[in-house]
């Protein structure tokens, strides 16, 4: 395997502060590299300086100039006064711009027939139709359907789709993307994976997401206090050598700290003559010194905020409806929440889950139905948007706005401060200003405030959005110890299976599906339903009776029998044509496959009818 780009003795700073110095890495064709660390440990900057967005301020950054490399930003930046077909098309690009001009032609309710043939035979003439199947594709997996819509009119989410969209059409030599997971639905995070490992795709990114991270990279390289460390092998290996490595470091540690002891003993013991005798071992006294400074412990969060006493009533939803521009969002939905309750809210992108959510917490009133509150309910809703703090705020400051102490769940009571050094913030952190949080220390100190309110019923809408892994696996024993109510909505898989013991599945026409399980168990129900039709009609063909001559029939029921015949045979083909029909559906389509399935039940339960009434009929 050849190097494709490589850092060389990388060194870079933010705010004064050096996030690596000396650092170097390689990335070989058909890598697939995962670059994981701690918030604030500088891998969306290394990801740009590979990228090339920027210079760093001591080493280089080596590759062929003829490699293309396609950078995903966390938060993509547009140009100007640009529509969606703008930016997806490249200029250069002779068979993007014959599709541009094609679908724009088609979009038209009244399209030139004599330029839309012209196209049809230059598509023809470039080899581009398939191309254009191949961006279409991308496009509508993205959810971008209204090429001539100006970029400035998109939510946040749409943009960082686009963004994804544009570089998976360009295709590049090496795929740089931070955090490609978020704003994407489950249903879009499966086929990404599908796509990113077909070929001999070269990629490096960062991401939360512990099932796209293991199913996807086959490198995993850690960023830990400005060093690098290389594990070949998937996420789940690097957890091993991870543990391993600190073991060592540890040990290396408490041998240094014990060294240092002894020789600050000596140094001040020292008699001033001796002094120019010595410089040897004063020399290495201060550099042990420096060594063991650099290491800190390893510090973990405990979240362990108190709770507000739950009372029996919690929440009732009531025959709830509502609807947007004549569309329906939520079609008459009850549910009574019970304490304990762990739900896991699951739909594609625009199915109304934020909807629900707002209704849930009162930010919203439905146009049917009612919403009951217990007196004793305490919300905290940890929202996708996240908080707009005051950039030049400091962040001890953000805590203390809310209160000065915070008391815990063994009662004691914490000082802001405190409470910040458990959330990982040091005290030079927290007197620093917010613009100078990474974001996903941003996210952090959001998750802390909702916290604070102590609250029984916890939302959580895309809580793993830009956070770190070692914040995710506290939060997530936080989780697993919350008494309270739980409603997380989230494109983490891993998140949702260990987290949630019930579904409300969101199906996109206003229903609101209740399942009894976590979301692997979820899609092991709809491949089960995929196979389920074609053993009914195994059987139903088994038990079908061969037409027997008639006798004793009166004229009604001989004709009834020949139109049962004829049914039955109906009904036989038109399930053979959904069963056949369902094979071609793609597996993560649940909303179509559901709507066959029922349409195959349905049928299943005319013929048993149809067949007994047959067999009776026959038996005279």
């Amino acid at each position: 395997m050849s190097t494709l780009i490589a850092a060389e003795n990388l060194g870079h700073a933010y705010h004064d502060e050096w996030l690596f110095k000396n650092l170097t890495l390689g990335i070989q064709t058909g890598q697939r590299v995962a670059l994981v660390g701690i918030n604030g440990a500088g891998k969306s900057t290394l990801l740009k300086l590979l990228a090339e967005r920027f210079s760093p301020l001591e080493g280089k950054i080596v590759k062929n100039k003829s490699v293309k490399i396609g950078f995903l930003d966390q938060e993509p930046s547009f140009p100007e006064g640009y529509s969606i077909s703008d930016f997806i098309f490249s200029l250069e690009n002779k068979q993007q711009q014959l599709i541009k001009e094609y679908e724009e032609l088609i979009e038209d309710p009244n399209p030139d027939e004599k330029t839309l043939n012209r196209l049809y035979e230059e598509l023809s003439e470039h080899n581009a139709w398939e191309y254009e199947h191949e961006i279409k594709t991308i496009l509508s997996r993205m959810g971008i359907n209204h090429l001539q819509q100006q970029i400035s009119t998109l939510s946040g989410g749409q943009k960082k789709r686009l963004a994804l969209a544009k570089l998976l059409i360009e295709d590049p030599e090496i795929y740089v993307l931070d955090e490609p997971t978020n704003h994407l639905d489950i249903d879009t995070i499966e086929w990404l994976e599908k796509l990113l490992t077909s070929g001999n795709k070269t990629i490096l990114l960062v991401t939360h997401d512990r099932y796209f991270l293991d199913n996807v990279c086959n490198t995993i390289v850690e960023l830990d206090r400005g060093k690098i460390y290389n594990y070949n092998g998937n996420y789940a290996y690097f957890l091993e050598k991870k543990f391993e490595r600190e073991a060592a470091d540890e040990s290396t540690f408490q041998k240094n700290k014990n060294l240092l002891k002894k020789e600050l003993e000596w140094m001040r013991r020292m008699p001033q003559a001796r002094g120019t005798k010595s410089q040897a071992r004063i020399d290495a006294f201060y550099d042990l010194d420096s060594k063991t400074k650099q290491r800190t412990d390893n510090q973990s969060i405990t979240l362990n905020v108190k709770m507000a006493r739950q009372g029996n009533k919690i929440l009732e939803l009531d025959h709830i409806g509502q609807s947007f521009d004549d569309k329906k969002i939520i079609n008459d939905f009850s549910y009574t929440f019970k304490r304990a309750d762990r739900i896991g809210l699951a739909g594609k992108n625009g199915t109304g889950k934020s909807t629900l959510l707002n209704i849930i917490t009162g930010f919203l009133k439905p146009e049917k139905g009612k919403v009951s509150t217990g007196e004793t309910t305490v919300y905290g809703y940890y929202k996708q948007g996240g908080l707009a703090f005051n950039e030049k705020e400091r962040v001890i400051d953000i805590v203390k706005s809310d209160a000065e102490y915070i008391k815990m769940a063994d009662g004691q009571t914490i000082s802001a401060s405190a409470l910040l050094t458990l959330f990982l913030f040091p005290p030079k952190k927290q007197h620093g200003m917010v613009e100078k949080l990474s974001g996903g220390e941003k996210k952090r100190l959001h998750l802390m405030k909702v916290l604070m309110q102590n609250p029984n019923f916890l939302i959580l809408d895309e809580p793993t959005n830009d956070l770190d892994i070692d914040t995710l696996n506290v939060l997530e024993e936080f989780l697993e110890n919350f008494p309270g109510v739980l409603i997380l909505v989230s494109h983490d898989r891993y998140l949702l299976d260990k987290m949630s013991e019930q579904l409300f599945i969101m199906e996109g026409n206003g229903e609101v599906t209740i399942y009894n399980g976590n979301y692997s168990e979820y899609r092991l129900s709809l491949d089960a339903a995929k196979e389920k039709p074609e053993v009914k009609k195994k059987e139903t063909q088994v038990s079908t009776p061969t037409p027997v001559a008639q006798k004793k029939l009166s004229y009604k029921e001989q004709k009834e029998l020949e139109d049962l015949d004829s049914r039955i045979s109906q009904i036989e083909s038109e399930i053979e044509k959904l069963t056949q029909s369902l094979l071609e559906i793609d597996s993560a389509n649940y909303i179509e496959i559901q709507a066959v399935t029922k349409s195959i039940e349905t049928l299943t339960s005319e013929m048993d009818t149809a067949t007994e009434r047959w067999l009776t009929l026959s038996e005279k």
